[in-house]
């Protein structure tokens, strides 16, 4: 029932994950450091939520292109030219908040282009996994990254949090750097892994093109990002968070308790289901593995709009945070094994695009529909379209209910 621990036992996927691991933790520094550098120098909630939009347009632009790059050349090359890049943004953060320079268009910019190099690096790494390790070894494989990336995110905000009051926000963007300057050690040892073809060369529009064209002919990879898009878009519930915490939880108007376990209860969902993710690699129905626990999300989601205690809805909340992971977890096992080599860093380009913009896409929707007809009602409403649009799209889409991988 534990994680398995097995594709550990490869030692290049050892020194990836070991990667993953080393900036799991400091990634999540700057994604605190930044927000709340913005908010010192603005105090602005506005300009805070600018940093969203900032942060959109490079990994739409560069998660494609970058997938796209991750086909025609070296992935290791590549992977070690995206920690390089986000190192030196890292080390200009610091630079600039240790300085006291105070111009917030600075840190958006840098914002900018950390997202640029994020954008790039995601889908090679992703791309990566499915060279190092068997095909039946992916599911196990998925879920030790997802999971180190899971606890970086429940734990990292906690030690950013601790340490800021103690050593100043700009040793957070520091910690980030020194994190990063180690993951490339890990990178550098892995194996040359250039196209299978033989042949490197530059990627463009073309080749961006070529991948939306390739996933419109593979029925099983479109109805992937189709059931991701579908669970995040109406189901993510996290721009509710601030009103139910204070309307319906009883937190008080700057902020308390309430609003913090909100937060975290999806990631801990999410991290519990990973460390006992050791069952997923004998599942044989992975599409309706994802089916399942989209529709477990969803239901989850409708539950948490529905009570009134705030335990009772961080319970429901990790429970839709674990039914996240076991998707999450087959949809990138899929994505890794139905798609060539040659596309399959343009696959994981588009799924971080939808990984990314999905759960943007929702603060809005939520946003809205709240505003019209309340918080819960548009939390309940939320889950329970995810259930009603996951059964539409299975029905048109059918392949992906019976997908199985090979062996």
């Amino acid at each position: 029932m534990v994680i398995d621990t097995e594709p550990l036992r490869v030692p290049a996927f050892r020194r990836l994950w070991t990667g993953t691991a080393i900036t799991a933790i400091g990634s999540q520094f700057t994604t605190v450091a930044v927000p709340k550098q913005v908010y010192d120098l603005t105090g602005s909630s506005g300009y805070v939520g600018l940093t969203g939009a900032v942060a959109m347009v490079p990994l739409l632009i560069f998660g494609l292109w970058g997938g796209a790059i991750a086909d025609t050349v070296d992935r290791r090359t590549l992977l070690l030219f995206g920690n390089a890049g986000i190192a030196v943004v890292s080390a200009l953060l610091w630079i600039q908040a240790w300085l006291g320079i105070g111009s917030v268009w600075l840190v958006l910019a840098l914002l900018a282009f950390n997202q640029a190099f994020f954008a790039i690096n995601l889908p090679t790494r992703s791309a990566i996994v499915a060279r190092l390790v068997e095909p039946g070894l992916l599911p196990s494989a998925t879920a030790l990254s997802s999971t180190m990336n899971m606890f970086g995110t429940v734990f990292g905000p906690m030690a950013a949090g601790a340490l800021m009051p103690v050593l100043g926000l700009p040793v957070l963007y520091l910690f980030d750097t020194i994190a990063l300057i180690l993951t490339m050690y890990t990178v550098w040892r892995l194996p040359a892994l250039p196209p299978l073809s033989g042949q490197v060369r530059t990627a463009g529009l073309r080749d961006v093109l070529d991948g939306f064209r390739y996933m419109g002919t593979q029925k099983v990879l479109l109805t992937s990002f189709v059931v991701d898009i579908i669970a995040m878009v109406a189901g993510m519930p996290r721009a509710l968070f601030p009103e139910m915490a204070e309307r319906t939880f009883g937190d008080p108007h700057g902020g308390g308790l309430a609003l913090g376990w909100l937060y975290a209860a999806i990631p801990i969902g999410s991290l519990a289901s990973g460390l006992f993710s050791g069952w997923l690699g004998r599942v044989r129905r992975q599409g309706v593995a994802v089916v399942v626990a989209i529709c477990g999300w969803g239901l989850a989601v409708a539950g948490f709009g529905l009570v009134r205690s705030l335990w009772a809805a961080v319970a429901l909340l990790a429970l839709a945070g674990a039914a996240d992971m076991i998707s999450a977890i087959y949809r990138q096992s899929i994505l890794q094994a139905a798609a060539t080599d040659e596309m399959r860093g343009r696959m994981q380009g588009a799924f971080t695009v939808v990984v990314a913009g999905g759960p943007r896409v929702a603060d809005l929707t939520h946003g809205w529909t709240a505003t019209a007809v309340g918080a819960a009602t548009a939390a309940t409403g939320g889950g329970l379209l995810v259930v009603v649009l996951i059964v539409v799209a299975i029905a048109l889409l059918p392949a992906f209910w019976r997908y199985r991988p090979n062996r």
